[in-house]
């Protein structure tokens, strides 16, 4: 099949994530239930809007991280609400229309700074069109304190329900053990790895595991440190591993022979880690290399970190300034993304008027949902353009004759809040696939809007749908100004400088006075640790800024590869680059765990620094990337 086909008819696989199955029943349906029993209907639609797309935010993760994935996109719809509404009743239809036009050009731009922006720009757009277009009673400041409440209502149910993780050890930190367990499970799969065909993908594995774990350790906190000794304990059990998953990589990288012992000791810390216990004996060291001497060296380190209790609890991680923010939503990938939002936003949101005013609709007033739907389809995140058109339209039409069926048989309103209910707990599984997941918002919205008094609505839901995925493949194939593939282009610029970052760190290590501090240490551990810990900090900090900005280019290419041939063409390259600039990074992993244990750097680790360097320029001016600001580091034999 062809990419942009296959991908649509990909899913995503794991188990039934009941916990948020059991969250999503308890949220949109009780909520609407309260407000039709409280003759607050209108209102109980608006919160359980707020509740369904919560939802869909409901990812794994720890319950720390949740109330920043869920909590930003709901300030954002809240505000998108408050402004639409006034605008729907104070503007005409051509000022709502720029309105519109200009709020989605600010989404889109912000939506590339990162994945918790891009959900904040989505509710942003589809709350301000609700807002603009729902014929409600309620006045705009209502709505939003409403919007907010029904979001808080999941957010609270994510942070008060309990988990399976949560009932070893305290309860507030079941995902964060999970996200540490986890990395020390894909140090061991690397290791096993070693020297076959998997050690690039478990490599791989690895660093998402890492990013996931930073992410669940670092979400808003009251304190600028952990508060509590089991907080503190997690974050040293992550530390220790960031040594474990160094030699890891430098050994799949030298392809070098590694015992099948060696795996047993992260697969034993994983373990404890799961089990909030003492770690046990650790297999026998093997120290016939240096990347061995590492990891065994590592294991010491995390055992002792795992039975004090204690250790060095740094996350390394560097907060992304206001500067770096704003070239996301300056550079070319922002103003490529948020000029398609806003085109596709305003053109569907004008046609959607011009329709209302010439009673395409009947009886029906809801031309919100065309400018809504084109919200979803004009999001990158979610997927290529065409995957994107073809399972919204899939899941549109079978949700609308789903809900068809539903509405000739079910009582009402009970019948349909039950509906609601269902859904809601129907989303968690469903986001495994966009036209599982369209279906089943279509089904949960239609339902939601006859509690609200609107007559059946499948019918010109599809039709609205279509038109949707018209707009947006019309505009999404549209020239833009600068050069086409500017998201892609703008990944690949930071996984570049944050690589030659590392590379320079690790090469001004090896050409300063770091072989003499490690010889004359030798005689002390502890006059040892301390000499290298500062160097290492840094170190590790950028190791893991270039392996997430390299993993984060690798799915902006995936994505633009299955695209359309006439889009997918922009980006024909940029695998290689980053192939090659993740090579380097290995490699530069390599020549430091070296540089640990013997204090300066072989010729020949020069000469493949070299080399790879030498390749990456030669790749880098065959797609024609720039990258602002960065310099080739010299390598000396």
């Amino acid at each position: 099949l062809p990419p942009w086909l296959a991908h649509a008819l990909r899913a995503q696989r794991g188990p039934v994530p009941w916990n948020a199955v059991v969250r999503g029943a308890l949220a949109a349906g009780p909520l609407l239930l309260v407000a039709v029993l409280a003759d607050r209907t209108s209102l109980g639609v608006v919160a359980a809007i707020a509740a369904m797309l919560a939802g869909i935010n409901d990812r794994p993760g720890s319950r720390r991280a949740s109330v920043k994935r869920l909590g930003m996109p709901a300030l954002a719809g809240a505000a998108g609400l408050l402004v639409g509404t006034y605008a729907g009743d104070h503007l005409g239809a051509v000022p709502l229309t720029l309105l519109l036009t200009g709020l989605g050009l600010i989404a889109g731009g912000i939506s590339a700074v990162g994945s918790v922006a891009s959900a904040a720009g989505t509710q942003l757009l589809v709350a301000s069109a609700i807002g603009a277009g729902m014929p409600l009673p309620d006045s705009g400041w209502q709505r939003a304190l409403v919007y907010l409440a029904g979001a808080a209502w999941l957010l609270g149910l994510r942070l008060a329900l309990p988990t399976p993780g949560s009932l070893v050890g305290d309860f507030r930190f079941d995902g964060e053990r999970d996200a540490v367990a986890d990395v020390y499970d894909a140090v061991a799969d690397l290791l096993d790895a070693v020297g076959t065909r998997d050690a690039v993908a478990r490599r791989v594995a690895l660093t998402a595991a890492l990013d996931h774990a930073q992410d669940a350790l670092t979400g808003p906190r009251l304190r600028r440190y952990a508060s509590s000794s089991t907080e503190r304990r997690l974050h040293a059990q992550y530390a220790a591993a960031l040594p474990l998953a160094e030699a890891a990589t430098a050994l799949a990288w030298a392809g070098e022979d590694v015992s099948e012992r060696a795996s047993e000791g992260p697969r034993r810390l994983a373990a404890a880690v799961r089990g909030n216990t003492h770690t046990g004996p650790l297999p026998a060291p093997s120290r016939s290399a240096p990347a061995l001497r590492a990891l065994d060296d590592a294991l010491l380190h995390a055992a002792e970190a795992f039975d004090r209790g204690r250790g060095n609890s740094d996350l390394h991680t560097r907060r992304r300034s206001a500067k770096d923010r704003a070239r996301a939503v300056f550079g070319a990938g922002g103003r490529e993304y948020g000029l398609r939002v806003a085109l596709s936003f305003g053109a569907s949101a004008a046609i959607a008027q011009a329709l209302h005013h010439a009673q395409w609709h009947g009886q029906h007033e809801h031309w919100y949902w065309l400018p809504a739907t084109a919200v979803f389809l004009v999001k990158p995140d979610l997927g290529p353009l065409v995957s994107r058109v073809l399972c919204r339209a899939a899941g549109t039409v079978l949700g609308a004759l789903l809900f068809a069926g539903f509405a000739a048989v079910l009582p009402r309103p009970e019948g349909l809040i039950a509906l609601v209910a269902l859904s809601g707990a129907l989303i968690p599984v469903a986001t495994r696939h966009f036209a599982a997941q369209t279906a089943v918002v279509t089904v949960l919205v239609l339902a939601l809007v006859m509690v609200g008094g609107e007559p059946q609505a499948s019918a010109s839901r599809i039709g609205e749908t279509l038109l949707a995925c018209a707009i947006v493949l019309v505009v999404g194939h549209l020239p833009m100004p600068g050069q086409r593939g500017g998201g892609v282009r703008a990944r690949l610029a930071k996984a570049h400088r944050a690589a030659h970052a590392y590379l320079a760190h690790v090469l001004r290590e090896a050409d300063g006075d770091h072989g003499g501090r490690v010889r004359e240490a030798r005689g002390s551990g502890a006059g040892h640790d301390l000499a290298r810990s500062d160097a290492r900090a840094v170190r590790w900090r950028l190791r893991r800024e270039a392996y997430r900005a390299l993993a984060e280019a690798r799915t902006a290419i995936a994505l633009a590869a299955a695209e359309l041939p006439a889009l997918a063409r922009h980006s024909e390259g940029a695998d290689d680059v980053v192939a090659t600039l993740e090579r380097l990074v290995d490699a530069t992993t390599a020549c430091a765990v070296h540089l640990d244990d013997s204090g300066r750097l072989t010729p020949w680790h020069g000469a493949q620094l070299t080399e790879l360097l030498a390749e990456l320029a030669e790749e880098r001016e065959r797609v024609g990337l720039d990258a602002p600001g960065v310099t080739e580091a010299p390598v000396a034999g």
